[in-house]
């Protein structure tokens, strides 16, 4: 069963001040203008963006491990990928080779995901608060995202992949932002999975460039105070690009016991489990540990039951 409606998706726009001039569009604002041009799309209220983005129902799911029910799948998982570091030290290896190894970590769940049905995979790849890591190795990161999103084009496009990156933009070269239009273009009308990568991310950041959205249209008079709630605010956070915007699990790995600025508005009511295992040992086994626990917990939501 495919319902589809197909989007143009600009990467360039037009200088305003000099027509020969092109400006580049940043992935953030990019998305804004899918909903702004999209024919009969509200001004507010918008509880999920399956209005203007084609979906595709893939109704055949491999078989399942034993033991886990493919009823009680979670349909978003988001995973911190943390140990990396650690991996190549314990080694004698520089981080370099850590991160290299947690592609591959990576690379795995991805396919796990898209065998075993699970609609929305968001990872943690870098935080707001990594800019301040050495320079060398900020650099290595951003080298080694942009060659992996480069590598995977082909991979994503066959494999039924779609791919979004959130958080703040304007911090990435002018490459890589034009590279991040270019995939979410090419992917967009992909949805085995939905893969979304956090880069330059933060919860904080998050919250507050969606206030910031909410008071532009205040300002506006597009929206009145009594109109801000919580659907409108997750309108306006990053993740809103996904048909299921919040995790229903949160894995961190290499046993810290914290989510450290992450997605800290759609955990509300996301089951978290933390792993022993360093992200680039992360594999099936430790995966299937955490989908069996996310099964056996009963989610309240609040009430009593």
């Amino acid at each position: 069963m495919l319902s589809s409606l197909r989007l143009p998706i600009p990467i360039y726009c037009s200088n305003s001040s000099n027509n020969n001039n092109n400006s580049l569009i940043s992935p953030r604002q990019n998305r804004r203008l899918i909903r702004n041009q999209t024919p009969g799309f509200p001004n507010r209220l918008l509880a999920t963006t399956n209005e203007y983005v084609e979906v595709k129902e893939y109704e055949t799911t491999e078989q399942l491990p034993e033991g886990l029910q493919a009823e009680a799948m979670p349909r978003h998982v988001a995973v911190i990928m943390d140990g990396n570091g650690r991996w190549a030290k314990q080694r004698g290896l520089a981080p370099s080779a850590g991160h290299e190894e947690g592609v591959r970590s990576l690379r795995a769940i991805m396919e796990l995901c898209g065998k075993w049905g699970i609609k929305v995979l968001t990872v943690f790849a870098f935080s707001t608060d990594n800019w301040i890591r050495p320079r060398v190795e900020v650099d290595f990161l951003m080298s080694l995202f942009q060659k992996v999103l480069e590598s995977e084009m082909e991979k994503f496009k066959r494999e039924g992949i779609r791919v979004s990156i959130i958080g703040d933009s304007s911090k990435l070269s002018p490459s890589l932002q034009k590279l991040i239009n270019h995939i979410e273009e090419t992917t967009k009308n992909n949805s085995r999975l939905h893969l979304m990568v956090a880069v330059s991310y933060s919860g904080k950041y998050d919250v507050v460039q969606a206030c910031k959205a909410i008071a532009a249209q205040a300002k506006d008079g597009l929206i009145q105070l009594e109109d801000i709630n919580e659907s409108l605010i997750e309108q306006e956070l990053e993740t809103n690009c996904a048909e299921y915007p919040s995790p229903d699990l949160l894995i961190r790995t290499s046993g810290e016991l914290r989510i450290s600025n992450f997605l800290l508005w759609q955990v509300a009511y996301t089951e978290l489990f933390f792993a022993e295992a360093l992200w680039p040992d992360f594999g099936e086994a430790e995966f299937i540990e955490a989908l069996t626990s996310f099964q056996q917990r009963k989610r309240r939501f609040g009430a009593r039951t």
